[in-house]
């Protein structure tokens, strides 16, 4: 497995677990939620650099995704 591609896989692990208990949605909904995210499009795609921010961070650009329907930050 390439390194980036495990660093994702953290991410996501990172993000599930703060958002159901953020938002005390259990784990599959919240899966489902990052998975239909556009930040996730943004993780797979290596040129932004996303995958190696912070999870909070990540998870931040996510919160901004959920309240206003789409990314609203300019660096990604």
């Amino acid at each position: 497995m390439a390194k980036e591609q495990q660093m994702i896989e953290y991410m996501v692990q990172d993000l599930v677990e703060m958002l159901t208990e953020a938002k005390g949605i259990e784990y599959d909904s919240a899966m489902h939620t990052i998975y239909e995210s556009e930040i996730y499009e943004k993780l797979l795609d290596l040129e932004t650099g996303l995958y190696r921010e912070s999870p909070a961070y990540v998870y931040g650009i996510l919160q901004d995704e959920l309240n206003f329907g789409h990314i609203v930050q300019a660096e990604v």
